[in-house]
C-alpha cells in the first residue's frame, strides 16, 4: 500500500528527514547488535529494500551488504551458508546467522564482472556452484540446459542404480517381448499388447528420423538384431548403423526409461476411463413442440431436441 505525505513547510520536511534518519539508524544498530557483519538482502519488486542512507550507516559499522538476491536463490544461499532468512530486523538473532572465514568481491578472469565469494563456510559439501560462461546468451542457455540434463541423469542414477543400453535398445526389446506375448494370448488382451508394442517402436523410429537416417530400414534391422538375441542392439547415430550399445558405451539410467513408460501408460489409462461423452445440439429454441430424446449407444450419450409435428 502506497502512502503519500504532503509537506507544507520546511520545518515539517526537516522533521520527516530526522525521523527517517533515526528510524534507519535504529534498524542498522539492531543488525550490528545481532553480530552480523555481512547482510544479504533479497531483491524486492514492490519497493526498495534499501536506500543510500542505510548503506552509508552499515558501511560505517563495518557491515558488508550484498543486494539484489533473487527469490529463487534464497533457499540455496541459506542451505549453503547455514543461515535462516528473516522477514524483519526485529527477528534477527545470533542463532540465525551463518558463518564464513572471508567474504569479498572477486573479479572474474577475462572480464570486468564481479562476484561475491564466500570462503571457509562451516558446512561445506551440502551445495555446490557451477559457474557457466559463454560468448552470448544462446551459448549460455545451451550450456545451462546441458548441465541441467546431466544433473537429472545423475539424480536418476542415484535413486535407482541400474544402467541399460541406450539408442532405442530397451524399447525395441520390450516391443519384441510384447509381440510374442500378443501371439500367445487371445481376445482384447492380444490387441492391447500389439498396440503397446507398436507404440514402443515409435521411440527408435523417431531417433533414427532425427539422426537423418531411414527410419523404416533402421527399425527393421534393429528388430532383426533383437530377434537374433542381441539385447543391447541399438541405433549408432554416428555411423548410421545398428551396433551393440554396451560396446559403444551408450548407456542410460533405468529410471529414465521406466518413468517415461509409466507416465505414458498412466496418461492413456486416464484417457480411456473417460467413457461418457455428451454432445449438446440446441436448435429450434423458440418452438414449444420440442422434446428431448436421449440415446444410449455403448455408454456414449447424445442429447438433442426433436421437433414434433402434428
Amino acid at each position: 500500500m502506497d502512502n503519500n505525505v504532503v509537506v507544507s513547510d520546511y520545518a515539517a520536511m526537516d522533521r520527516i528527514l530526522r525521523d527517517e534518519r533515526k528510524y534507519i539508524l535504529n534498524m542498522c544498530k539492531k543488525i550490528k547488535k545481532s553480530g552480523a557483519n555481512v547482510v544479504l538482502i533479497q531483491k524486492s519488486i514492490l519497493r526498495d529494500a534499501y536506500n543510500e542512507l542505510s548503506l552509508h550507516f552499515l558501511a560505517k559499522m563495518g557491515i558488508l551488504v550484498v543486494t539484489d538476491i533473487e527469490r529463487t536463490d534464497v533457499e540455496f544461499v541459506c542451505r549453503t551458508l547455514g543461515c535462516t532468512p528473516v522477514p524483519h530486523v526485529d527477528s534477527l538473532s545470533p542463532e540465525k546467522l551463518g558463518s564464513a572465514e572471508h567474504v569479498g568481491d572477486v573479479v572474474l578472469p577475462g572480464s570486468g564482472h564481479k562476484v561475491v565469494k564466500f570462503v571457509g563456510v562451516a558446512n561445506p559439501g551440502r551445495t555446490s556452484t557451477v559457474l557457466l560462461r559463454g560468448s552470448n546468451e544462446l551459448v549460455l542457455a545451451e550450456a545451462n540446459r546441458s548441465v541441467h540434463d546431466a544433473q537429472c541423469v545423475v539424480r536418476s542414477l542415484v535413486k535407482q542404480r541400474y544402467l541399460i543400453a541406450g539408442g532405442g535398445a530397451a524399447e525395441t526389446e520390450a516391443s519384441l517381448r510384447l509381440r510374442e506375448l500378443a501371439l500367445e494370448t487371445t481376445g482384447m488382451d492380444s490387441h492391447c499388447f500389439k498396440a503397446y508394442a507398436d507404440a514402443l517402436e515409435v521411440i527408435p523410429y523417431t531417433l533414427a528420423e532425427n539422426a537423418g537416417l531411414k527410419p523404416i530400414e533402421i527399425v527393421t534391422e534393429l528388430r532383426k538384431a533383437h530377434a537374433e538375441g542381441t539385447i543391447g542392439a541399438g541405433i549408432d547415430v554416428k555411423h548410421g548403423s545398428i551396433a551393440n550399445m554396451y560396446d559403444q558405451n551408450v548407456i542410460q539410467p533405468l529410471l529414465v526409461t521406466t518413468s517415461a513408460i509409466k507416465l505414458a501408460t498412466e496418461t492413456v489409462c486416464m484417457i480411456l476411463k473417460v467413457r461418457d461423452v455428451f454432445v449438446y445440439m440446441y436448435v429450434c429454441l423458440s418452438c414449444s413442440f420440442c422434446s428431448l430424446v436421449l440415446f444410449d449407444v455403448n455408454s456414449y450419450f447424445i442429447l438433442f431436441p426433436v421437433h414434433i409435428t402434428g
